[in-house]
């Protein structure tokens, strides 16, 4: 049947996102892995690319450097967020909408990378350039989050939309941090993540146009 072929071309195209996922998630993997065994200096490009089974060419297809590797979860989880902004129901409030967001990419973080995570988190916070690299990533994700918000909330202030997406954004990052650094168990960083969580939408809950579905 020629009908059949146009409702097999999404599977496919999702198999090939799959694939692609699953080589970057590897590639991410494998280079934190050698970051913790040899050092960060000492771990070079094809080192990361023979341990993750890929050609170095493959490895620059989907990092432009060593540095950017070490930022992979954090973009993918941010890219999330900013996705599931953008596609929120039309009757959710907007603060409902980044509670689902953030909860479904927090509940990944909890999982993610192990006992590898300190390693990221201590290499983001030691070295000077993976340092402005981190501060340029949440700049940039705050002035995102603050313009989906004002999309959300047409009627939105100006200086509310930028303290919302500061108190998100700021208070979620510097929590993750200090849990990993300090190497919480999943389930300590959960609970914590909770209560980080709280405090944010209490701080957020203040802004009247957040609480509001689109037509009130």
């Amino acid at each position: 049947m020629h009908h059949a072929e146009p409702a097999s071309a999404p599977p496919e195209q999702g198999l090939r996102e799959r694939k692609k996922e699953r080589t970057r998630r590897a590639i991410a993997g494998a280079a934190l892995r050698l970051f913790a065994e040899r050092g960060y200096e000492e771990t070079t490009i094809a080192d990361i690319a023979a341990a993750a089974e890929v050609s170095p060419r493959t490895f620059f297809s989907y990092f432009p450097s060593k540095e950017d590797v070490v930022f992979a979860e954090i973009d993918d989880r941010l890219a999330e967020v900013a996705d599931r902004l953008a596609h929120r129901p039309a009757d959710e409030p907007p603060l409902e909408t980044i509670r689902h967001s953030v909860v479904a990419v927090l509940e990944a973080i909890v999982s993610e990378h192990g006992a590898y995570s300190a390693v990221q988190v201590g290499l983001i916070l030691e070295r000077p350039g993976l340092q402005a690299r981190a501060l340029q990533r949440m700049t940039d994700t705050q002035q995102t989050i603050e313009e989906l918000l004002r999309e959300l909330c047409p009627g939105l202030d100006e200086i509310d939309a930028v303290a919302a997406s500061g108190i998100a954004v700021g208070g979620m990052q510097a929590v993750i941090v200090h849990c990993r650094r300090n190497g919480y168990e999943p389930r300590s960083m959960r609970v914590a993540l909770d209560r980080a969580l709280t405090i944010v939408e209490n701080g957020l809950g203040s802004v009247e146009a957040l609480r509001r579905t689109p037509d009130a």
